[in-house]
């Protein structure tokens, strides 16, 4: 059997799976508070999703309260350990270097992003935190899954917030 034919194959269903979990992060956007910037964040183990977590930064007056952190935080209560290692991270928006850093410290092992985030994006856009060679961990990084659609909601947020006020 040709080899080429099996890696197409294998690559089409990763993709495929990316897309499903990426809806489902997606999906997980009708949960954000109105007043947070809508990102949302689903951790995956094989084909099952752990945690869910949306941004709550203004809901609960805590700076660390991006998507990405509440998720790893619900998956490392409900698992009993802060080793989220075998875990896969899906969130609509690359995470910045505060949310890279806590990727890297609870090992999660891959990363699927939908929208690039040119001035914070901290896997790979602006800098890249989650697979520094002088770290101890670095994460798989697949980035730009359903980016359009991932994009779309933060552009609708904040153009509401710059129209005037009557």
């Amino acid at each position: 059997m040709d080899k080429t034919v099996n890696n197409s194959n294998a690559k089409n269903d990763i993709a495929a799976r990316d897309e499903r979990f990426m809806r489902a992060a997606i999906d997980a956007l009708a949960l954000c508070p109105k007043e947070e910037v809508p990102v949302a964040a689903v951790i995956v183990s094989g084909d099952e999703i752990v945690s869910v977590g949306t941004n709550r930064r203004n809901t609960d007056f805590d700076p660390t309260a991006h998507a990405e952190v509440v998720a790893m935080r619900d998956a490392a209560a409900k698992l009993g350990r802060w080793n989220l290692s075998g875990l896969e991270l899906f969130v609509t928006l690359e995470p910045c270097a505060m949310c890279a850093g806590a990727i890297v410290y609870s090992r999660i092992s891959r990363v699927v992003y939908g929208a690039k985030d040119l001035r914070y994006g901290a896997c790979g856009s602006a800098i890249n935190v989650a697979c520094c060679d002088k770290l101890n961990h670095r994460a798989e990084l697949v980035g730009g899954v359903l980016e359009e659609e991932c994009l779309a909601p933060i552009q609708a947020f904040f153009k509401a917030r710059r129209a005037p006020k009557d």
